[in-house]
């Protein structure tokens, strides 16, 4: 498990999802576009929502707990880079609603 840290709000993800949101959110960032992040509390800890607006000059660190770099799937990353421009924002989804085509990654 990753960590997403961003002001005082860490966040805690599997590498594959973190790698994923780290180049949405850098990709985001580099435009000086801001947005919305959201995701759901995990029942084991706690329950409810968790939103936070992410924009340029609130630190931000990612986390990884593997050493090696992940194959992105180019599917998932783009629905989750559409979504940034939705007034939900962000909503941390599955990868399994978006596999990969072949040639991707």
């Amino acid at each position: 498990m990753g960590t997403l840290r961003y002001g005082n709000e860490a966040l805690e993800l599997e590498d594959r999802t973190l790698a994923h949101v780290q180049m949405v959110v850098v990709s985001k960032l580099r435009k000086g576009e801001a947005f919305l992040l959201s995701w759901t509390i995990d029942p084991a800890h706690g329950s409810g929502r968790y939103a936070i607006w992410i924009e340029t000059g609130v630190p931000i660190v990612f986390r990884f707990t593997g050493s090696r770099p992940v194959a992105l799937n180019r599917a998932w990353l783009q629905a989750m880079l559409d979504r940034t421009y939705t007034p939900a924002g962000l909503e941390l989804m599955p990868e399994g609603d978006y596999p990969e085509k072949p040639g991707d990654s």
